[in-house]
Parts: C-alpha cells; structure tokens; sequence
C-alpha cells in the first residue's frame, strides 16, 4: 500500500501503523509532525526506504557518491545559514523576474507542440513540456549555465534524477539497485564538478562547508527539485485534457486545486526523537513517521468539497504540497509559477486533445513518477 498511496485517497485512520511507519493522514497532525523539530527530526529524509545492499553501495562509492545534513535531511546548527543561502536564490522577487522569460519559453513550447499535433502526430506531453520547462527555469535561476546550453547535459540530469528517486524511495530489487547505482554514481560525480565551478549561493556553501555539501545539496536541488514540477504539470496537464471545463477558472486557482489534490510528493519522512504519541497511535522514539501529504490535502474540511477539485473554492491553499515549518519547499513559488504559465498558455490548445496513454504511476512511497502523457487532437 505504502509505495502505491495515491490509489488509496481515504485512509483507514487518521494516524496507523503499516509496514514499519507510523503513517499520519491527517491535516492536523501532519503539519504538527512537519513543524515540530523537537520531536521529529528530518534526519532521514534521504535515506534509501529500501536499505541498499554491498554491491550498489561499493558502486556509489567507487563515485565518492555522499548527501551529508544540507537541507530536506538537515536538523542541525547548520540548515539555518544553508537554507538562508539558498533562499535568496528563490526570492520571491527573482522569481516573478523569470515570468517574461518563462513565458516566452512555454509560448514556443505550445508552437512546438500545436504544430506537431495538426500534422497528425501524437505528442508526449511529460517530454515536450513537463521535462522541459522546470529545469530550464531552475538553471536559470541558479546560474548554471551548462544545463541551457548543453541539451546533452539536460538529458543526463533527467535519466539520472529518475534513477535517483527511484534508488531512494523507490522499491527496487538487489538486480535493479545495482543498475540504479550504477547510473546515480556517476551523475553525482558529475555534479561534483558541477559544484566545484559553481557561482554564487553553491559556491558560497562550497566555501563555507565544503565539496560534500555543495555537491549534495545541488543533488537534492536537482533531483527532487525539478522532479516535483515536472511531475505534477504531467498530473495537472492529464487532468485538464480529461476535464477540460477546469479552463474555465484563473491559472493560479487551478494551480491550487492540483497542488492540493495532485501533489506530487504523496509522502513525506521523519523520525521520531523521543517516545510519544501521534493522535493516540503510541511512538517510540528511532520510529520513522510517514507524513500524508497527499491525504491530508483532501481530508474532510481542508476545503469546502474536498474530494473535488474546485478551482477557487474555499481552503484550496490549505494543502501540504510544499510542506511545512522550517523545511517547507523553498522553491515553491518557482512551482506555482512554472505551473500558472503553462496552464495559462496551453489553456486553448488542450481542450482540442484527447488522451492516447494516461500517465500510470511506479510504485515509491514519496514520488509520484508518472509515465508518459501522450496525446493527440480530437478526431
């Protein structure tokens, strides 16, 4: 159940047991587990949910392949002036300086895509946007270069970042975490590099704390960064295309509505501190407590129907999408972003399409790792 919770939108109980974590689903309790750091430690965020054997583990090694405390896995002294670096980066100011750039991006997009579908193609929306748009948008905003000018280096990141989700909190057998080690490691040595030549937020964390840190925190940035819009444009785009009267409602409120119900992030990790309780569910301190996003968006009374998407109806921001307390998502506004111009942009052409193959979820107890969203024009 637990590597498949978006087929399970109701859970059985607001705080349970399954599978070796303490799973809470409910609003309430959620965002107090997320916000509370004297009780629950992100500390193992990163870690791998199914424990990675010798052989996979000699691989990443062979590749010097580390993710030290920097930011999602960080509860010591040291995320507070990591995250401050990384946070001027995501300002909201130089955020909303990207919308005429990104636009013109999304608007060749739509051409791109428009064009190919007159011709009578069926068109990958996951490839030609949701792949596309979020990591040029955070190379851009991050100054790495490498990845506009070099398609070949974009192509890497994407392979690469799958393979890591899936290493990480994916359910891989001992067969398939060798091949996953086998393509995380060098990635993450490439990013080493990377980091080595970086400018400034990444070099100022390489200067104050080091290669490992530089290097992982580019990692989770990358990886989990980009992934998450990616993901969740495939999810929102597929729901427009079947529910096209949704267009009819503000980008940023359908924005919203699918960032409440589609996040693409289903759960999240921590691990208890001390031995308590969480909503009368005793914890022992070194248990690992999943956190329900994805239920606690969509429990009775966060919105006015939660069950429906609404765009603009009443708690539609209520979602834990990009989390909460001192971990919260720093690139939340560059998502909301990303996600109000696609949508705005693509809102004339996708009630003409119709849907080829819906995007089918892996199984991973985080991501929602949706395959392709392929479709054509309405005969």
């Amino acid at each position: 159940m637990l590597f498949e919770l978006w087929k399970h939108p109701r859970p059985v109980a607001p705080v349970f047991r399954r599978d070796g974590q303490v799973v809470v689903a409910s609003h309430r309790l959620a965002r107090e587990v997320l916000a509370d750091r004297e009780r629950f430690s992100a500390a193992n965020a990163l870690d791998a949910v199914v424990p990675i054997p010798t052989g996979p583990l000699r691989e990443l090694a062979s590749h010097r392949f580390r993710l030290p405390a920097t930011l999602a896995n960080n509860d010591t002294a040291s995320h507070g002036p990591i995250r401050e670096r990384f946070g001027e980066v995501f300002a909201p100011a130089r955020v909303a300086a990207l919308r005429p750039w990104l636009t013109g991006l999304v608007r060749r997009t739509v051409a791109g895509a428009a064009h190919r579908l007159r011709a009578g193609e069926a068109v990958d929306l996951d490839a030609a946007v949701s792949s596309e748009v979020p990591l040029a948008a955070l190379a851009r905003l991050m100054g790495l270069d490498v990845l506009l000018d070099d398609g070949a280096a974009t192509a890497e990141v994407k392979r690469f970042s799958r393979a890591a989700l899936e290493l990480f909190w994916g359910d891989p057998d001992p067969a398939r975490q060798r091949e996953l080690a086998a393509e995380v490691g060098p990635f993450h040595a490439m990013l080493r590099g990377w980091a080595a030549e970086s400018t400034g937020a990444t070099r100022d964390l390489f200067d104050a704390y080091g290669e490992d840190a530089a290097t992982a925190a580019l990692f989770f940035l990358l990886v989990a960064g980009q992934e998450t819009t990616s993901q969740f444009l495939t999810l929102l785009l597929h729901r427009l295309v079947v529910e096209p009267g949704l267009l009819a409602s503000a980008p940023g409120a359908i924005v919203e509505e699918g960032l409440r119900l589609l996040p693409p992030i289903t759960s999240w990790r921590r691990v208890a501190l001390r031995d308590g309780e969480i909503g009368g569910v005793e914890v022992r301190a070194g248990d690992s407590v999943l956190v329900w996003l994805a239920a606690a968006g969509a429990e009775e009374g966060v919105a006015r129907c939660p069950a429906a998407m609404v765009p603009g109806q009443r708690g539609s921001r209520r979602h834990l999408a990009f989390g909460a307390g001192a971990h919260r998502c720093l690139g939340s506004q560059l998502s909301r972003l990303e996600a109000e111009v696609v949508v705005a942009e693509f809102a004339p052409l996708l009630p003409r399409c119709e849907v080829v193959a819906a995007p089918v979820s892996d199984r991973n107890l985080s991501f929602r790792m949706p395959s392709p969203l392929v479709v054509r024009l309405r005969r």
